[in-house]
């Protein structure tokens, strides 16, 4: 059974979502601000943090980076400001997804399906990846140019190892959403745009380029042969 940690400070809203984990047969903890949110997540090691971004004592900002200070662990952060998206869907935060107040809670349930899913995958490992000086672990979930270690996001690299999986090939942006956010991710083609912007600049110019296929997608640029 999967723990996810609910930190939100509407108790409908908690009691909500408790209400649909739980019948999906997931375990629900719940806090009310950010600093009990850390408490729990360090004693109880939850498989997933839905978090709110608004909260009292610690805002969701803060809570979010010192979780991924710590570790891996996959967060979804819940917004009821559009303009907060952009930030979130950047990875500023280090999210893996997003939900925009209000949701419909099956929607939040298949994207914690999802999301569990992706890391479910990633933990199972695979063989390092090498697409010239770029090397990407997936089970360590690390990846170097030459030895420079890059500082990626947990999507950001999910993006970037799809990508390295098949160099030379032509990603659509609808591929990718489906491959990296899961087909339970209602997204839009943004979203991708905007993840591949951030990559570029952790490979910078010493990495593979991502060459953008104008009105298809993206293909990570294999070095020449010889």
């Amino acid at each position: 059974m999967k723990t996810i940690l609910v930190v939100d400070d509407e108790r409908n809203i908690v009691d909500l979502v408790r209400l649909y984990l739980e019948k999906e047969g997931f375990k629900v903890l719940a806090a009310r601000d950010g600093r009990e949110a850390l408490v729990l997540h360090e004693r109880h090691d939850p498989s997933l943090v839905i978090l709110d971004l608004m909260l009292p004592e610690l805002d969701g900002r803060e809570v979010c980076r010192e979780i991924r200070r710590r570790g891996e662990t996959p967060i979804i952060m819940l917004t009821a400001r559009a303009e907060d998206v952009d930030t979130i869907v950047g990875l500023e935060l280090g999210a893996d997804d997003y939900v925009t107040k209000p949701f419909n809670p099956r929607e939040l349930v298949a994207r914690v399906r999802a999301v569990l899913r992706r890391a479910d995958a990633t933990a199972r490992g695979a063989r390092p990846i090498e697409v010239g000086d770029l090397r990407v672990d997936p089970r360590r979930r690390e990846a170097y140019v030459g030895e420079r270690r890059l500082d990626l996001r947990p999507r950001e690299f999910d993006l970037l190892a799809a990508l390295a999986r098949d160099p030379g090939v032509v990603h659509t942006r609808d591929a990718l959403l489906e491959n990296v956010w899961g087909t339970d991710f209602p997204g839009e083609t943004r979203t991708v745009d905007v993840h591949v912007a951030a990559v570029r600049a952790r490979l910078g110019d010493d990495g593979p380029a991502i060459e953008t296929v104008r009105g298809v997608g993206y293909r990570l640029v294999p070095p020449p042969r010889g």
